[in-house]
């Protein structure tokens, strides 16, 4: 049960972690809309393109809840220590990556006044937000053959052991 404990420091610490977050995907999707524009800057939580758009990055842009949910995900199932550290690595990285190509999309299509851009930034945020964190927790199961329900097979352990004494 120490690994609910480690959760649930490092969910009471995420402010630290969500600061780091903010200006590594700041930095990062400014890096890659410079392969596309020729001027890119980064002014606080905001990126300007050739000087005159502005993309504010606001907290919801980086995402810093479904880095907690793969968090409690990873942390709320049994498995040795290497395989937990590695499944969290993979899980944070590819939302990260995933989450700086969704910015950069986004920033492209709003540079270029996309008559559907509200539209698009909105499924983006509501629905595939929601099925790329499931689809992360998939793939990272499958990868470290993960077969537990996270929570449900700790909450099935803690009956049978009851059920026993």
């Amino acid at each position: 049960m120490a690994r609910y404990l480690i959760l649930l420091f490092l969910v009471l610490s995420f402010s630290l972690f969500y600061e780091f977050l903010t200006n590594i995907t700041l930095f990062f999707s400014a890096g890659l809309l410079k392969l596309f524009f020729n001027s890119v800057f980064i002014n606080n939580a905001t990126i300007i393109i050739n000087s005159g758009v502005m993309i504010e990055i606001i907290p919801a842009c980086i995402a810093g809840s479904a880095y907690i949910l793969l968090l409690i995900l990873n942390l709320t199932i049994s498995m040795k220590i290497k395989q937990r550290i590695l499944s969290i690595l993979l899980s944070f990285l590819l939302l990260f990556a995933l989450n700086v190509l969704r910015i950069s999309f986004l920033s492209v299509l709003y540079y270029n006044n996309f008559l559907f851009f509200e539209f698009t930034h909105k499924l983006f945020w509501y629905l595939l937000s929601t099925i790329f964190v499931v689809g992360i927790w998939f793939f990272t199961a499958k990868i470290f053959a993960i077969k537990e329900i996270p929570v449900y097979s700790d909450i099935i352990l803690i009956m049978k052991v009851i059920k026993n004494k």
